[in-house]
């Protein structure tokens, strides 16, 4: 491609959703934490290597293989279950927290066995607000 000579109006996409593919036979609900594993859009899970993406705007259920089916994706700050014997507390603001499941962070990795969420916003007595994505 030559460099431009002129103006041009670039395609836009909001920089807040993606649809990445999915693992096959998995099913994404409607607000989990999504993760990629190996180039495939799972529900958090604890692991290490994965890559928090946001939450889930769909539930879908892909019934086929690798990538039949995509999900969409929200990057943003939500609010999730604080894992109780590993809790998230006001000290972590502005610090990391970790993925336990779909819908639960915890305060550490689990000696290196958890990914990173996202970043502590708030933490209130039903949960913890998270940065995803």
């Amino acid at each position: 491609m030559t460099a431009q000579s002129g103006p041009r109006v670039p395609t836009r996409k909001e920089g807040n959703k993606s649809s990445p593919p999915m693992k096959g036979a998995t099913k994404i609900w409607n607000g989990a934490i999504v993760v990629m594993e190996s180039g495939l859009a799972i529900p958090g899970k604890v692991g290490t290597g994965l890559t928090t993406l946001g939450i889930a705007t769909a539930t879908v259920d892909n019934i086929g293989g690798d990538g039949a089916a995509a999900v969409t994706v929200e990057r943003g700050t939500f609010k999730f279950f604080n894992y109780g014997s590993d809790a998230v507390t006001a000290a972590e603001i502005g610090k990391n927290c970790y993925v336990f499941d779909d819908q639960t962070v915890a305060k550490t990795d689990g000696s290196s066995a958890r990914s990173v969420a996202g970043k502590v916003i708030d933490v209130d007595s039903d949960g913890v607000w998270v940065a995803l994505g």
